[in-house]
């Protein structure tokens, strides 16, 4: 299965597309960034401004046509601090819904920093001793203090480094006043947290998200040992950090855009940014800070896999998008027992000898099989006229791949599975054409059967031969032994649809 997982944060868009496997890997296939900046100005005043919304509509717009033209079939979009702290942020949200056609997830704190732990335990060692993980973006800052890889703390502050530069840097290098009021402000929100995190005996500091990795990246341009790409576990020590953080709380905007490995997109954050990493550092007293490039992005598809294992793995088996929509349908409606598959086999069985006596033409078997499949998702309402749900469930149910005529089938002969058969006066049915009319009232009457042949649940009928002689038709049912008197009871009272169109008795026994 082909996955896209979009983050729509503060500062930036991004997208990773994964080929996912049901074993918990994952294939990165391609990523997409695009700094949208949804954050600009309204991380202080509360409101989402026209312009960004714009930018990023267009945006994720860009990225659905990327993804789908790579095999994406599945998107997973959460948005953080930009879109959950705004008043207008589900108009944000509406938005993409309508013109897009993506569903974003707005996400708590505390859970943006569960799925950033998951993509980070990913892509570094995080057993053995305590580790705090720093995930700075545009609107807030994720705080989590693990050990022996589990988490011992998730925390969220409204602390991004957007926030803070539109906060508190006002001057071109800004003056001594605003970094004192900017790290007082950071050790207001985050000391306490930071102090009790201490206690733990903290050596490292994993650090993502773009910023922290910008400054990773000028620490080893200073080293004369760039990463060039290579960022992953790349570590720096505090000294190296603090460094840094005099050289660009003392550099004009033009002289940071000439400092060696420092984004020009970053120039109006990275002050902040590396004030923060330096606090952080010696507020827990580690001595190195560890770049990791996985993150939000990659946890939320770590996620998705752990909670959809048994779709990926049907995607992965089943290469009909036909069958594996009806699978897919048939689980989400609760329907994952060994009933109904038997109920298809056993179906099919009756199709392949009777197709003939039917005048049954060939494709109409896979829309038996999926009638037979699905014939008791109406229990998902209840029990009580499930067959008329089933009807409304299927006709309802979004299956890909079939015309809308062929799920009028699939849902009539489910439909028509017990109780009453098919009636000219029934509304469904008479809309019908003549010869599917002709087709439903042949397979609901071996579905009927069918499904009276399994009404223990139990499996007892293993297959069916047919004969026909002296104007009787006899199903013999292979039992290798076991009892067969209630399915033969059931299968009877269930037989006179089956009867009535083949113009014959039908009668059962064991062979």
């Amino acid at each position: 299965m082909r996955v896209a997982a979009i983050d729509v944060g503060s500062n930036s868009i991004h997208m990773v597309v994964a080929q996912v496997e049901s074993d918990g890997r994952f294939t990165v296939l391609d990523r997409a960034k695009d700094m949208v900046r949804l954050g600009h100005r309204s991380l202080h005043n509360g409101r989402l401004t026209a312009e960004a919304m714009d930018a990023g509509v267009r945006t994720l717009s860009a990225f659905r046509t990327l993804a789908e033209r790579q095999g994406v079939t599945r998107f997973q979009a959460v948005a953080t601090s930009a879109v959950r702290e705004t008043r207008n942020g589900g108009d944000f949200i509406r938005r993409v819904k309508e013109e897009v056609g993506l569903r974003i997830k707005v996400i708590p704190g505390r859970e943006e920093a569960r799925l950033i732990y998951l993509g980070v335990r990913h892509a570094i060692d995080l057993r053995g001793e305590p580790a705090v993980v720093l995930d700075a973006g545009g609107g807030s800052v994720e705080l989590i203090l693990t050990e022996d890889d589990r988490t011992l703390s998730l925390e969220s502050v409204k602390l991004g480094v957007a926030r803070l530069s539109e906060a508190f840097l006002k001057s071109d290098p800004p003056d001594s006043h605003e970094l004192d009021e900017l790290e007082g402000y950071i050790a207001e929100q985050v000391d306490t947290v930071l102090e009790r995190f201490a206690q733990r005996d903290v050596r490292r500091l994993v650090a993502t998200s773009g910023t922290m990795l910008n400054l990773v990246s000028i620490v080893g341009h200073q080293r004369g040992d760039p990463p060039n790409g290579n960022l992953n576990h790349y570590a720096v020590t505090a000294e190296e950090i603090a460094r840094v953080r005099r050289l660009l709380c003392k550099s004009e905007r033009d002289e940071r855009r000439r400092i060696p490995g420092l984004d020009e997109k970053r120039i109006d954050f990275i002050v902040a940014g590396a004030v923060l990493a330096d606090h952080v550092l010696r507020s827990l007293g580690a001595k190195q800070m560890i770049a990791c490039t996985w993150a939000l992005r990659e946890g939320v598809l770590l996620d998705f896999i752990a909670r959809h294992r048994k779709g990926i793995e049907e995607t992965e088996r089943i290469d009909d998008p036909r069958r594996l929509s009806v699978a897919r349908f048939a689980r989400h409606m609760g329907e994952t027992g060994e009933h109904s598959p038997q109920v298809a086999r056993l179906a099919l069985s009756l199709f392949d000898q009777l197709k003939d006596q039917l005048k049954l033409e060939p494709p109409t078997r896979e829309l038996l099989e999926y009638a037979a499949l699905l014939h008791d998702v109406g229990h998902h309402i209840g029990h009580d006229n499930h067959q008329k749900h089933a009807y409304y469930l299927i006709t309802n149910g979004d299956l890909l791949g079939f015309t809308r005529e062929e799920i009028e089938i699939i849902a009539q002969t489910a439909r028509y599975h017990r109780k009453g058969g098919p009636k000219d006066t029934d509304d469904g049915y008479r809309s019908l054409s003549s010869a599917n009319r002709r087709t439903v009232r042949a397979l609901s009457a071996i579905l009927r059967v069918a499904d009276g042949l399994d009404r223990s649940h139990y499996g007892v009928v293993h297959d069916v031969d047919v004969s026909r002689r002296s104007g009787r038709l006899m199903i013999h049912l292979r039992t290798e032994g076991d009892d067969a008197q209630l399915e033969i009871w059931e299968a009877r009272s269930r037989s006179g649809l089956l009867g009535r169109v083949l113009g014959c008795e039908v009668d059962f026994r064991v062979a």
